[in-house]
């Protein structure tokens, strides 16, 4: 038995969100071990930047949008991924998307936004991407959910709550699909320096949360990358499980 940490050649890796933020990060650490890389979101040229910086990394890639809303494109994005390298591996879904108010208060179409963006988007994905891996007996699928669905998080209760689902369908699709050669794992992150949580929290919120937090900083996208190539470079017996990437802010059993 061979050890096959951090080695990806040969591998081809497709990043549902990758390219801003924590699925950036994710598409830089694939590429740096060897996968080719295809980062995709709704803009082109976001994804015309996040390609060229694969390429930039040595490795091969393709230039697709898409939206996780959308089935077809969804389905569009794994036949262009196919023709292009004949397979996909690695299915890494991070796209999302929050909104802060008081729960009470929150209006029914950005909490249907939310939870399309978050848990359909993911679910729609794992199906497409899923049948696929099922058919070649092969495949790795991380979601990125967030260390809010594990501990709570005031007037993000929608997001949390749509990222708790993520958790529970993630271990729920993981059970399926052991048999079928296919790993399904979660990342958990915590607040993440990212353009995301910019645009939502104050400069005062986001040094409050560091420094609450133990490792005196917070987190950075390429160390949610760092847990995800943990999940997708070994031998798949690890499963179903959900990894919070925290600083030591929480400590979720």
């Amino acid at each position: 038995m061979g050890y096959e940490l951090l080695e990806l050649s040969g591998k081809v890796a497709v990043v549902v969100g990758g390219t801003s933020g924590i699925g950036r990060a994710i598409g830089h650490g694939l590429a740096e071990a060897g996968a080719d890389v295809v980062p995709t979101s709704r803009r082109l040229d976001q994804v015309e930047a996040a390609a060229s910086e694969i390429e930039q990394r040595g490795r091969r890639t393709i230039r697709v949008t898409s939206d996780v809303s959308d089935r077809a494109s969804l389905e569009r994005l794994l036949s262009e991924s196919i023709a292009a390298f004949g397979k996909v591996d690695i299915l890494i879904n991070s796209a999302g998307r929050t909104k802060r108010a008081p729960t009470l208060d929150f209006l029914e179409e950005d909490w249907n936004a939310i939870i399309d963006t978050n848990l359909s988007g993911t679910l729609r994905s794992c199906q497409v991407f899923g049948r696929h891996m099922l058919e070649r007996g092969y495949g790795r699928i991380v979601n990125i959910a967030s260390d809010a669905a594990r501990l709570g998080t005031p007037r993000e209760s929608v997001y949390a709550g749509a990222k708790a689902a993520v958790i529970g369908f993630s271990k729920s699709l993981a059970a399926e699909v052991a048999r079928h050669g296919i790993a399904v794992n979660v990342v958990s992150p915590s607040t993440t320096d990212t353009p995301l949580v910019r645009s939502i929290l104050s400069e005062e919120q986001i040094e409050r949360r560091r420094r609450a937090n133990p490792s005196g900083r917070l987190g950075r996208p390429e160390d949610v990358a760092e847990a995800v190539l943990f999940f997708v470079c070994g031998s798949g017996y690890v499963t179903g499980q959900v990894l919070s990437v925290n600083g030591g802010s929480a400590r979720p059993g």
